[in-house]
């Protein structure tokens, strides 16, 4: 018998978003081999329980409250938020956040030599996808008549097989659909990994753990986006430093030892820090100039 004080988490098994997923969790403080093959894993360090399945049943898992938390894509999410609506089933869920991986988006492609006007030259048209309820409510809000051939797999090649005039699928790089010929006309939305939970059921003490779990991993989402910066800066360039690094917040301000003209100046960047903004400074007198990684971070 299930505990009920064990929080449950489902991620993808394997494919674009298991590993990130896993990472994820290992860095917001979870002790658990998630290499391991088994269907269920425990944590060592909290009351969770990890279960690994395929993409397309974390949302039904979530939606029917047999599951607490779970990481998935928006389009995968999406495309069964759809299908349980059209069939008048359950659909209920918490979208707690959007994730920081798992950036694609879902477009339709045609072969690479075919005349291309506007949205219109897919009506009467047969399009092989695997989200054919996310294709239809586009279509439909369009008003084009087309034809769904509904592939899970190897969706690219259903054009040069003659089993489809076009497809509407997930383009990351796009190096996917030039391999077979084919390119991208239209995109339909895009796609972050997201992290979602039921809506009914949960007892305060999964909530204490939810919440928990959802301050760490906003701090590691907030590390990964910053970074922290030291240099050491004239006086009278601290403004136009300060400036250039927005922070967190108030930089830190050292006195040196030896020198008045100058200070030391700490602090934690939330913005990209490029070669040319190190130059930027260089050019206002900065020197010993450090850019670090950071691991964790809470506010």
């Amino acid at each position: 018998m299930q505990n009920n004080n064990r929080l449950r988490i489902v991620i993808q098994k394997s494919g674009r978003l298991s590993t990130d997923s896993k990472q994820l969790l290992i860095q917001s403080g979870m002790k658990i081999d998630l290499e391991d093959k088994r269907l269920i894993t425990f944590s060592e360090n909290m009351p969770i329980d990890v279960m690994c399945v395929r993409d397309d049943d974390i949302p039904g898992l979530i939606m029917d409250g047999i599951i607490d938390l779970g990481i998935v894509g928006e389009n995968v999410l999406k495309e069964e938020l759809l299908k349980r609506q059209s069939k008048l089933e359950d659909s209920n869920y918490i979208k707690l956040m959007r994730l920081d991986f798992g950036h694609c988006k879902l477009s339709l492609s045609i072969p690479i030599n075919t005349n291309y006007f506007d949205i219109n030259f897919f009506n009467h048209t047969r399009i092989a996808t695997s989200y054919p309820y996310i294709l239809k409510k586009y279509f439909d809000d369009k008003n084009i008549i087309f034809k769904s051939c509904s592939l899970n797999g190897s969706v690219e090649v259903a054009p040069s097989a003659g089993l489809a005039d076009g497809i509407f699928d997930l383009v990351s790089t796009g190096a996917t659909l030039k391999a077979n010929g084919l390119r991208e006309v239209e995109v339909i939305c895009y796609s972050y990994a997201c992290l979602i939970c039921k809506s009914n059921n949960m007892n305060l003490f999964k909530k204490s753990i939810i919440n928990k779990l959802l301050t760490r991993i906003k701090g590691v989402i907030k590390a990964r986006e910053s970074k922290y910066i030291m240099l050491h800066t004239p006086r009278s360039q601290l403004k136009k430093v300060m400036k250039l690094l927005r922070g967190a917040e108030e930089p830190t301000i050292i006195e040196l030892g030896n020198d008045n003209k100058k200070v030391a100046m700490h602090v934690v960047s939330s913005e990209n820090l490029f070669w040319e903004t190190m130059e930027e400074l260089k050019l206002l007198g900065a020197s010993s100039i450090l850019v670090l990684p950071i691991e964790k971070m809470m506010e």
